[in-house]
């Protein structure tokens, strides 16, 4: 996503829901890495509040207190349906992920089917390259390489973006790729882009070429009704209470 989604609209969930309905399971196992926001804790409850209130199982990971509360990240990652990764900092996230050793393991995660999503610099993380302002100004930055290409994000909100990633494609600096606006999502399925969705009117993408931009059609999603009924959830959980 080039932003949106329960950080920047909480009120409008119909990208985080699209992400549930991306998952194998009718109660997803869903899992925040909020790495890039020094593990924030207002992005951390944000993501509880927004997903708490829906048919999965949410669950997050601070990196940053695993001294505190230890986790065993191969096997917690791998039983997920869906890793979320946050906005914030491309670069720290990444030099935070290698340390750690999660680049290997959400490669594997990813071969084995595990839905990866994310916003801003949790998007950009999969591709080859990203556009950052983790040090400030826009520049290029190596992502995982999951996905092959190149993201920019926040061409509306943010657009002091566009104009470096236009040159940075042009000169050969980064491969050729995808510009989002806020409130827009790709869809990759293997390494090839199967949908694009929007959750605002007027939302766009665009294929960066050197030389040219070429828009990409963005399919606008409606507002679905919540992801579960909370009265069922809640009896879910009471079950599940009971049987541990």
């Amino acid at each position: 996503m080039g932003g949106g989604g329960f950080c920047m609209e909480p009120e409008n969930p119909a990208l985080d829901d699209y992400i549930l309905g991306l998952a194998r399971s009718p109660m997803p196992k869903v899992c925040l890495l909020p790495t890039a926001s020094g593990d924030g804790e207002a992005q951390i409850r944000q993501f509880h509040a927004t997903f708490g209130a829906r048919a999965c199982e949410p669950r997050h990971i601070a990196l940053f207190r695993l001294g505190i509360h230890p986790v065993p990240l191969r096997e917690t990652l791998l039983a997920q349906d869906v890793i979320y990764a946050g906005g914030g900092s491309m670069l720290g996230l990444l030099a935070v992920w290698r340390a750690l050793g999660l680049d290997a393991i959400l490669r594997e995660c990813w071969e084995a089917g595990v839905v990866l999503a994310g916003l801003s610099a949790g998007a950009m993380c999969w591709f080859e390259w990203g556009i950052s302002t983790s040090l400030g100004a826009p520049a290029p930055a190596p992502g995982l390489g999951l996905l092959p290409g190149s993201l920019s994000v926040h061409c509306d909100g943010e657009p002091q973006r566009l104009p470096v990633y236009r040159e940075a494609v042009r000169a050969g600096t980064v491969p050729p790729g995808w510009a989002a606006d806020d409130g827009v999502g790709l869809l990759f399925r293997g390494r090839e882009l199967a949908d694009v969705v929007s959750s605002r009117p007027r939302a766009r993408a665009l294929r960066v070429e050197p030389g040219a931009d070429a828009p990409v059609a963005a399919r606008r999603l409606t507002v679905r009704e919540r992801f579960g009924d909370p009265a069922d959830i809640a009896e879910y959980r009471r079950m599940r209470l009971g049987r541990t």
